[in-house]
């Protein structure tokens, strides 16, 4: 079975998951943390390289306040425990999306997780919070905007691989496949540029019941596509 190098998944259902079990919801977020953890290491057993979740996006800003101060709460526990299980695993891990709306304190972890695992060379492991594809590519368009306004870059020298390069995800290979849990059908603004020729698998399961039977259906279907690029078809 061919394993996909890179896999990203839109965790989706804690908060619905906790109310089918009469919940709060934010018990449901503390379920989907740990499922984070189990699969990244299901992931790099199976011999996926990269793994991208998608934890925060721009738009959870407008969810109730209870709920997006309790997900802050639980990010900060979570990138404790983190960065002890990224010195044990040899994980490298990289968080991406615009910092800067975060608090202080969040942003600085983030700083030290990233820099500390830089040179691990386990599975790549990235985390999107408070994360937008339109967002990050008006700000990739905005750098390249200043290159020409200084003088250092002309319009026509502007590239895919230019705008590419100014993305968060740069030096990250594009996404072979991805999972969305929860039966929702969209990609919710996530990856917009990279996921442009990857696999998509669509799941009922949610995201604190997904395990490594789920990500095994989940690869299996990826191996019975005809994988094509710009209809040429992938060796």
């Amino acid at each position: 079975m061919k394993i996909p190098k890179h896999v990203a998944i839109i965790l989706d259902g804690n908060g619905r998951w906790a109310k089918a079990k009469g919940m709060p919801r934010n018990y449901g977020h503390i379920q989907g943390a740990k499922a984070v953890e189990t699969i990244c290491e299901e992931a790099y057993n199976m011999g996926i390289q990269y793994l991208t979740v998608y934890a925060f996006s721009t738009e959870n800003w407008n969810r109730p306040k209870e709920e997006v101060e309790g997900l802050m709460k639980l990010l900060r526990n979570y990138l404790k425990t983190c960065l002890k299980r990224a010195e044990k695993n040899k994980m490298c891990v990289r968080v991406l999306g615009d910092k800067s709306r975060l608090d202080e304190d969040i942003r600085k972890r983030i700083d030290e997780l990233e820099k500390a695992t830089a040179d691990n060379t386990g599975l790549h492991f990235q985390i999107a919070l408070n994360y937008g594809g339109r967002d990050e590519l008006v700000r990739a368009a905005g750098k390249l905007a200043l290159k020409v306004q200084d003088g250092s870059l002309k319009p026509e020298e502007i590239t895919e691989e230019l705008l590419a390069g100014e993305l968060d995800t740069t030096g990250i290979p594009d996404p072979d496949l991805l999972i969305r849990t929860c039966n929702e059908l969209r990609i919710s603004n996530f990856l917009l540029w990279q996921l442009a020729y990857s696999e998509f698998y669509f799941t009922d399961v949610a995201w604190p019941d997904f395990n490594r039977k789920e990500l095994e259906k989940a690869v299996e279907a990826y191996n019975n596509r005809d994988r094509r690029y710009g209809l040429v078809k992938e060796e």
